[in-house]
């Protein structure tokens, strides 16, 4: 049974800034690791649609469409916006869903979070091949959400934090392959390890300072939640 997604991240800014960065689709390209490009279509009623396309290496591009379904604030300031998803692309893994955006604001800023669910595509070996592919998809939004508060808290540029990420990576990658070819095999064990473990520098993004279960909460609490 799969578990609907989930990612949450406390953001050191103001909710119109948030909103912003998030609601527009060019800024929300930027920081997104999930999409390539977005770009909304003429609206001719209350639903703003939209169409998304992701390369997932050069040659290939797997594309979608999406439809906000409903925005709402609440009296305390949260604000909510649900939407629905759709691939009709072969090669794609998700061929339909829906999930929500959450702009809590609370003391220390704004708490962001968002939680949506799919219908694998891929026929029988859809849900096999979800399995690895649901938490690549999982990091990969907390990822892009510490690097969208990098880049409202630190004023880091989403190029720039991934050329940070990137440089990250490659360190830890060859510092753990010269110690398997040239170090005993448990000290090369423990360096590998400790190549994974060590925190990243607070302006490489992280999917490990993002929340990636909900909180409790009752049903009634968000009804965008529930789209």
């Amino acid at each position: 049974m799969t578990r609907r997604l989930y990612v949450e991240t406390m953001i050191r800014t103001n909710l119109d800034e948030v909103w912003r960065r998030t609601q527009d689709p060019g800024l929300h390209q930027r920081w997104d690791l999930r999409f390539t490009r977005i770009d909304y279509l003429p609206k001719t009623g209350p639903e703003q649609h939209f169409r998304y396309t992701v390369r997932v290496f050069p040659g290939l591009v797997v594309g979608g469409t999406g439809v906000t379904v409903g925005e709402r604030t609440r009296p305390d300031g949260c604000r909510t916006s649900a939407l629905r998803f759709s691939s009709a692309h072969p090669l794609s893994l998700i061929r339909r869903g829906s999930g929500y955006w959450r702009y809590e604001p609370i003391s220390a800023g704004i708490r962001f979070a968002t939680g949506y669910d799919y219908q694998p595509g891929w026929g029988r070996l859809g849900p096999l091949a979800d399995l690895p592919f649901r938490r690549l998809l999982g990091w990969g939004t907390a990822w892009s959400f510490d690097r969208l508060r990098l880049w409202l808290e630190r004023g880091v540029p989403p190029e720039a934090s991934l050329r940070w990420a990137l440089l990250d990576a490659a360190w830890r990658v060859a510092l753990s392959t010269s110690a398997w070819l040239t170090a005993p095999a448990l000290l090369a064990a423990a360096i590998t390890l400790g190549c994974l473990l060590l925190p990243p520098a607070p302006s490489t993004p992280a999917a490990r300072r993002c929340r990636r279960r909900p909180p409790d909460r009752t049903p009634s609490s968000h009804p965008a939640e529930r789209h």
